[in-house]
């Protein structure tokens, strides 16, 4: 049998929205678009996060950017990112600065800063061992 390329490996870790999460990215999505008076460089900035954070998490969006960025976008948005999206989605372990952040174990002060991780914000391809490893169609939520 032979092994996925990077890619399929890549698409078999997005996350399996339900068709509930997909109409709520969707109505999210459209009331940004509504509602939002400004740079539209800034509306797009945040529907980008809005589709990044379902498939990589929070945690991931913490440590891609800063808190202010955050708060601006989630008000954009109309959400809070802790409650709509995972911790992690399944594309999370594609997150260079999660792994690390995780092996440092400490979390919080890699988002502050105390610790600095270089290629925080950086993703690679799935590992073929980890994804052999980690059941398909795992949301990633907790």
């Amino acid at each position: 049998m032979q092994k996925p390329n990077r890619l399929e490996q890549n698409i078999a870790a997005l996350a399996k929205l339900s068709d509930a999460e997909k109409v709520a990215a969707f109505d999210k999505a459209a009331y940004a678009v509504a509602s939002f008076s400004g740079s539209l460089e800034e509306l797009e900035k945040a529907l980008g996060m809005l589709m990044i954070g379902y498939q990589f998490g929070w945690k991931v969006l913490l440590l891609v950017h800063s808190k202010r960025t955050i708060k601006k976008y989630e008000k954009i948005l109309d959400i809070d990112i802790k409650e709509f999206f995972p911790a992690e989605g399944s594309s999370a372990k594609r997150s260079m600065g999660l792994d690390l952040a995780k092996q440092i174990g400490n979390f919080w002060q890699v988002v502050s800063g105390d610790i600095k991780v270089d290629n925080r914000r950086d993703i690679e391809d799935i590992d073929q061992n980890a994804a052999s490893e980690n059941s398909p169609g795992t949301s990633g939520k907790e």
